[in-house]
């Protein structure tokens, strides 16, 4: 699963885009979505450098994987989750 987030609508707005980033951050994990799309777009370059300050705040940075910039585009980030897997994981009956 994969989920997006497009902060062009709220580029100049910091407290939104720290409540964004946290919900989206949060939605990936009560939903076990494994990538999180985050768009800053291209614009100066802030905007992404604010994402990025965000993504490496240590309580945020304990919640994810990874983080991948697109070599592609540069107005775009790649956020990617691990979850455990309860198969075959756990203890066996008594």
């Amino acid at each position: 699963m994969k989920i997006k987030l497009d902060l062009h609508d709220i580029f100049n707005k910091g407290t939104q885009i720290d409540k964004a980033l946290r919900d989206v951050i949060d939605e990936a994990i009560q939903k076990k979505a494994t990538l999180v799309e985050i768009i800053p777009g291209k614009g100066s370059g802030a905007l992404k450098k604010k994402v990025i300050r965000f993504l490496e705040q240590k309580d945020i940075k304990q919640l994810y994987h990874r983080v991948e910039k697109d070599g592609d585009n540069w107005g775009r980030l790649f956020v990617h989750f691990k979850f455990e897997s309860s198969q075959g994981k756990g203890r066996r009956g008594r």
